[in-house]
């Protein structure tokens, strides 16, 4: 079978195109591993009418949806290779199977990878987190630990105070932060450390202590930490799309690659904000686009 439309990745973004096309009577092959990124947190948060919601029940609810199209099949498999041919694309597993279509979305999302700090995934989707937007207000008003690599900490320090105005930014042993910065955020009551963090320290997923390599115990009751995200998988890089400086796909706005044919969904795409809305919004978009190309492609035959 030809799909009109193969959708590698079952998160937000590959299940909102897939929705979209399922309602534009599109034939669809949505492949998903079934290892979503968000599984470690205990809820979402930020997507009206699913506030709270648990990864597991919006996926169920999703599939749910998506999957009384009868136009959508859902493959849940491990994709190992794309490959283009002049019908399209042709999609491997590592079982063999082999499925074909006139169009491509990578929706894949991102891996995050954390700085090596001891005791972190005991605390990791509790009493740490990633984002700010998704977890701060359940953190609220507590002592709080921002710990960052990333040239953007500064930013991510100043967002943190509308949540806790009690707060220590760790560089884990970077020098990313100006005189002046630090300087600014003391002003403001904020703690600055720059030695390397040793490890969390705490009970049953709830945070304690910041422990430092030069023995300096800090106590906190939660915090984020900042990854770096990196592609899940290498697809769009093999077929030769166009990346942005961050590492995303490029896309021209509207889900579109450099590669024909190609189309790119969420966090593939971009890498922040990382967020199920914006992720949602994004398949929905590119669904749209891949439905315009269809209907283009078909109508001037």
């Amino acid at each position: 079978m030809l799909y009109d439309c193969a959708i590698i990745g079952g998160g937000p973004a590959g299940l909102n195109a897939a929705l979209v096309l399922g309602r534009a009577r599109r034939s669809v092959a949505l492949i998903d591993n079934n290892r979503p990124r968000n599984a470690v947190t205990h809820a979402s948060h930020g997507f009206i009418t699913r506030d709270g919601v648990t990864p597991a029940e919006f996926r169920r609810v999703a599939y749910e949806e998506v999957l009384r199209y009868p136009s959508v099949h859902h493959l849940q498999t491990e994709v190992i290779s794309v490959t283009k041919n002049e019908s399209g694309f042709e999609v491997f597993d590592s079982s063999g199977l082999r499925v074909q279509a006139r169009k491509l979305i990578l929706a894949m999302g991102v891996k995050e990878i954390f700085p090596e700090i001891e005791g972190f995934y005991t605390f990791y989707g509790r009493s740490l987190f990633n984002c700010p937007y998704c977890d701060g207000w359940e953190l609220r008003d507590q002592p709080l630990v921002l710990v960052s690599e990333s040239p953007a900490i500064y930013h991510t320090a100043k967002l943190l105070l509308n949540w806790s105005k009690d707060l220590l930014v760790c560089t884990n042993g970077q020098a990313f932060l100006s005189d002046e910065q630090k300087e600014r955020l003391q002003s403001k009551g904020v703690a600055v450390m720059e030695q390397p963090v040793a490890a969390f320290i705490g009970h049953h997923g709830q945070l304690e202590y910041v422990s430092f390599t030069d023995g300096t115990q800090v106590p906190r009751a939660g915090g984020f930490v900042t990854p770096q995200f990196v592609q899940s998988a290498p697809f769009g890089e093999r077929l030769g799309c166009d990346r942005t400086e961050s590492g995303g796909i490029q896309t021209d706005g509207a889900g579109r690659t450099s590669i024909p044919g190609v189309y790119a969904a969420g966090d593939s795409s971009y890498f922040m904000p990382s967020q199920l809305i914006f992720a949602a919004a994004d398949g929905s978009r590119t669904a749209a686009s891949v439905n315009q190309d269809l209907t283009e492609g078909d109508f001037n035959e």
